[in-house]
């Protein structure tokens, strides 16, 4: 009956991150335009309002994080359908700049409390240390949100205009993403009985049928992890925002380059399967540091080689950033286990959140400068996250060992 219970919180979750991250994250790559010519602005603008509602999430996640440690997630994420509905809805109604920003602001107190942070915390709050495969399931259902949000979205503006289609989306946030986090558990209601550590050298560097013992973490585990999420959330927004382009920088035509850039999607899903599959009894650092060397690798390939290696380079990076998202959710669990796991969750990815609102700025720019050249600096920063990675292996090798003497 358990197993039941934590599938359908999974599947619930996993739907309404669908909802959340398609109504906020996707919403301006394809409203973006019509917004700006309705309402007499640049397109500038417009991404400008988004990046003010990510700095926003940033600073709201630590205090969502210690919401859910407190009362369980439940409420917040309740919370966050109503504001999302209201910043969508301002949207829909704006009539000048200062209300649309307003909008996208609320949006962003929404993305703040109810993304894939407020949703990891909320299954360890509910499952302790054994999350890891909820916090994949919840990855594997919101590994669609751009393949359906996209489309959606698209073809309510063609329809009935970007407004409509604001509020069409509030409309979802209440009818249906309500309900199913109403049905979510209480924090005691779905709380797995204790059970013997089931554990490997390699993951808890103890002998087999030891006593269960977490040691202390290593030094700097939390600025590691810090600027490891921020480098991957980095590039994960800036090829999020100019992969089309990049990839007809390599001499892809138009048509084909958004072609090639659809397969981030299916790429990340085959990865978090893979995750869930092939590498779920690996430590979940082995699996983040190869991924880490995916989208470097793949670059090296585009540069070399160009057009004929975009498909291969677009499925390494879709690859790599599906399990670095899953990463996000298990390493700080696995290294500093569930106490407070919301309010460390929150505090480490404020530098992502920050990152992720000047990628498409700051790489855009480079892309304009370097065209395809542009990826030795996304590369670079991709072998700094793996060395980091390491690094924090090493840490955590060295502080089990006196626990394995």
């Amino acid at each position: 009956m358990r197993i039941d219970r934590r599938a359908v919180t999974v599947t619930s979750l996993g739907l309404t991150q669908t909802l959340a991250w398609a109504s906020s994250y996707y919403l301006p790559a394809m409203l973006a335009g019509s917004m700006a010519h309705e309402l007499d602005l640049s397109v500038q603008t417009v991404f400008a309002a988004f990046s003010a509602a990510l700095v926003l999430a940033a600073l709201l996640g630590p205090l969502a994080g210690r919401c859910i440690d407190h009362y369980g997630g439940r409420p917040v994420l309740l919370a966050s359908n109503l504001i999302f509905a209201a910043g969508l809805s301002c949207l829909a109604w704006s009539p000048n700049l200062p209300l649309f920003f307003a909008g996208w602001l609320l949006i962003g107190a929404g993305m703040g409390i109810g993304l894939y942070e407020a949703a990891f915390s909320t299954v360890v709050k509910l499952y302790g240390e054994q999350a890891r495969n909820a916090i994949t399931g919840i990855t594997l259902f919101a590994g669609f949100a751009s393949t359906v949000g996209w489309p959606l979205s698209a073809w309510l503006e063609v329809e009935f205009g970007w407004r409509t289609a604001c509020l069409v989306w509030a409309a979802l946030h209440l009818f249906a993403g309500m309900p199913l986090n109403a049905s979510l558990p209480k924090a005691a209601e779905d709380r797995p009985e204790p059970e013997p550590a089931v554990s490997s050298r390699a993951d808890t560097g103890m002998r087999p049928g030891s006593a269960p013992s977490r040691p202390e973490p290593p030094r700097h585990a939390s600025l590691l992890l810090a600027l490891v999420f921020a480098i991957t959330w980095f590039i994960s927004t800036a090829m999020a925002a100019h992969l089309p382009q990049l990839l007809q920088a390599s001499g892809l035509t138009l048509a084909a380059a958004v072609a090639v850039s659809a397969l981030v999607g299916p790429a990340q899903v085959a990865a978090r399967l893979m995750e869930f599959g092939l590498l779920r009894k690996m430590h979940p650092l082995i699996s983040a540091q190869l991924a880490a060397l995916a989208h470097p690798a793949g670059a090296a390939c585009l540069m070399i080689a160009g057009a004929p290696a975009a498909a291969l380079f677009t499925v390494l990076h879709g690859a790599g950033n599906g399990i670095l998202t899953i990463a996000k959710g298990t390493l700080p669990l696995v290294i500093f286990g569930p106490l407070g796991y919301g309010l460390r969750q929150g505090l480490l990815m404020v530098p992502a959140r920050i990152a992720q609102a000047s990628a498409p700025f700051l790489f855009g720019i480079l892309i304009d400068r370097w065209g395809v050249a542009s990826l030795w600096m996304s590369s670079l920063l991709g072998l700094i996250a793996c060395l980091a990675l390491l690094g924090l292996g090493r840490g955590m090798r060295a502080a089990q060992r006196p626990a394995s003497s």
